[in-house]
């Protein structure tokens, strides 16, 4: 992994860690559900921004019902982590939604290995599962068109009791041309991932494990399947904070991880780029402005000329490129919008091109802060 930028930073580091050792990593060393591989840390002040921004953050994150974790990494180093008790650090959370940006990824390794394209047809994967009388929308619908929530239906297809199927996915009416009208769809997401295990012969999470997870020294990811075999793709997946941190450093290094392209750098280009628009869609409009600036292959557009992937409940992944930053939430509210104010409040306009003073007071205010958080939902 680059982090160049750090190294004339890190003679300062291990006292600091001295102080935040008291909340986050000394009990991530000494977990033994620990994910892996940990990323370098640093103080925030090493890396241009003051401890006394992130601790202005926390105070307004601990007004949320309720956060569950947050990590910030800059120049691709841990400068700020925090827990709301009884989470930890070495403790799995459901992703939710999230998920889909690693189903995306998936997705996008298997363009890269020749076993499909972004403009296949859906239902050349699914011969057996398609409705006796296809409209003209469903045969036009593309890979790509799934990846982008503009496959054409009205309405979101809701799974039965057995669960998701792809043939409950077709089988929904597809009343626009494909490509012309957003529309969120878990389903969709689902059929992408069912299409993963068509091309490999494996499950999106079974895909993932040697070309993903463990190249980033994720360790033991879980991800739930349905019983027609296919991990859920759009949710399902259960990862640490500390995992999620890692996946948007690898994309904010353009898919670059310790001197290895493990993700094409086109396909993170394209799958973070604005691909369709999104601002007339109703429901993603009443949450906030960040769900009007474009939506890209399983991936929001953002302002500040950032990316996410995001989860229900406020899970979050925010790659801020133009401040070489990546935000990780875990959490249990409904206040998304709530959580990026307070990063592009309190984080954003804080970030420096170079490093500051170190200030081992507010290293350890920020320390004393975080080791006191405890979640308190309504």
């Amino acid at each position: 992994m680059t982090w160049s930028k750090t190294k004339d930073k890190i003679a300062g580091v291990t006292a600091a860690l001295l102080a935040i050792g008291a909340t986050t990593l000394a009990a991530d060393t000494n977990d033994s559900k620990y994910a892996g591989t940990p990323l370098p840390r640093s103080t925030p002040e090493a890396q241009g921004i003051s401890s006394k921004a992130i601790n202005q953050f926390i105070q307004d994150a601990d007004q949320i019902n309720t956060l569950h974790s947050f990590m910030l990494v800059r120049h691709g180093c841990v400068i700020a982590e925090a827990w709301w008790k009884p989470e930890a650090p070495g403790k799995p959370h459901v992703l939710w939604s999230l998920s889909k940006s690693f189903n995306s990824t998936a997705i996008g390794l298997a363009i890269a290995e020749g076993k499909l394209n972004l403009d296949d047809h859906v239902l050349k994967f699914f011969p057996d599962d398609a409705p006796p009388d296809p409209s003209d929308n469903l045969k036009a619908l593309t890979v790509r068109d799934l990846l982008t929530m503009s496959g054409g239906q009205a309405t979101e297809p809701k799974a039965g009791k057995d669960g998701p199927t792809v043939k409950t996915f077709l089988a929904h009416p597809f009343v626009y041309k494909p490509g012309t009208h957003f529309l969120y769809n878990t389903m969709g997401a689902y059929t992408l991932s069912a299409i993963v295990t068509k091309v490999t012969g494996q499950t999106t999470l079974e895909y993932l494990k040697p070309r993903l997870f463990e190249p980033l020294g994720i360790k033991d990811p879980r991800w739930d399947s349905s019983q027609e075999g296919y991990s859920f793709g759009g949710y399902g997946l259960f990862l640490c904070t500390e995992d999620i941190a890692k996946f948007g450093q690898l994309y904010l290094q353009k898919g670059k991880w310790n001197g290895r392209q493990l993700i094409p750098e086109k396909w993170v280009a394209e799958a973070t780029s604005k691909q369709v628009e999104n601002d007339t869609e109703q429901f993603h409009s009443n949450i906030g402005i960040d769900w009007r600036q474009g939506y890209g292959f399983q991936f929001w557009r953002c302002t500040h000329n950032a990316f996410r992937g995001d989860g229900a409940h406020g899970q979050l992944c925010v790659v801020i490129p133009d401040k070489d930053a990546v935000v990780a939430i875990t959490a249990n509210t409904g206040n998304f919008a709530g959580e990026m104010n307070a990063i592009w409040t309190d984080l954003y306009p804080a970030f420096q091109s170079g490093a500051l003073p170190d200030n081992s007071s507010a290293v350890a205010q920020l320390a004393q802060a975080t080791a006191a958080l405890v979640a308190h939902p309504d």
